[in-house]
């Protein structure tokens, strides 16, 4: 009878994940739409900042020449208006050739043809997952607000990667991270600081990848099983218990290498997903 039960479970689980995946695919679908449509007005905005500072300079030249009939005061009111429009033309570029680089990596990684190893910045693909785990949580979770630290080491070399599933990976641990302390937090314990820390270093010859929260952290049990399909400690419709399964699948079968994680209950989990580097 038992095994009825957990095989009605586990249909139920497909019948949910298989639920989950058409709404990924049609999600992909409506993202690289976006994607698209986003791209060009902020192309725009990229482009006009450039020209009002082109503007900026030849008005600067202007005032130069007519310097002599010009109030000093008003010469100077001006000079400061003009260094205030630049500073903030220059954050406008900044930060629209930010959400450009952002895009493009979105669509480079999910174009990406399956098992297709392709030189990628690790941490800068590390990077944008992250952050995009975290605005979408804040997106789903009530109250949920965190902080996040983090170490690049610099100057890493472009690695051969599958980036779609590095990607996958990277979101299910840190997924799993912020769910820790957002529930956590709920608990009222003074003076908590939910935080999520995020390491990618070169050890050796072996690339780490580290994400460690200071969440729920996991019982023996959860330690034993969390690899096992269909297992999730998440409410009905928070998760699948299948991303700790794939995320190790993606590391271990697909990049040779390995996951290492540490936990104690109640105070934190650290996991290490660690692939070898190739110069």
């Amino acid at each position: 009878m038992e095994t009825i039960e957990q095989l009605k479970r586990q249909v139920e689980s497909l019948q949910e994940q298989l639920r989950q995946q058409e709404k990924m695919a049609t999600l992909g679908l409506l993202t690289a739409g976006i994607v698209h449509e986003i791209r060009n007005p902020l192309n725009f905005v990229i482009n006009f900042s450039k020209l009002s500072g082109d503007l900026i300079k030849d008005l600067g030249e202007d005032l130069e020449a007519n310097e002599d009939n010009i109030d000093n005061d008003d010469m100077d009111d001006i000079r400061d208006i003009m260094e205030n429009l630049n500073e903030n033309l220059q954050k406008i570029k900044e930060h629209g050739d930010r959400a450009v680089s952002i895009i493009q990596n979105i669509l480079l990684y999910s174009r990406g043809k399956e098992d297709e190893f392709i030189p990628t910045d690790v941490c800068k693909l590390v990077k944008e997952y992250v952050w995009l785990s975290y605005h979408a949580m804040r997106a789903n979770l009530k109250n949920f607000n965190i902080t996040i630290e983090e170490d690049y080491e610099a100057a890493l070399p472009l690695q051969p990667v599958v980036p779609q599933d590095l990607s996958r990976a990277v979101l299910n641990v840190m997924n799993n991270a912020c769910y820790a302390v957002w529930e956590k937090a709920g608990q009222n314990i003074p003076d908590y600081k939910p935080t999520v820390s995020i390491k990618v270093v070169r050890k050796g010859k072996e690339l780490l990848i580290s994400i460690t929260d200071n969440g729920t952290g996991m019982s023996d049990e959860v330690k034993q099983r969390l690899f096992e399909t269909f297992f999730t400690t998440k409410p009905t419709g928070q998760g699948t218990g299948l991303g700790m399964y794939i995320t190790r699948n993606i590391i271990e079968e697909k990049h040779h290498g390995r996951i290492e994680f540490d936990s104690e209950e109640g105070k934190f989990t650290a996991f290490s997903l660690i692939i070898p580097m190739k110069e």
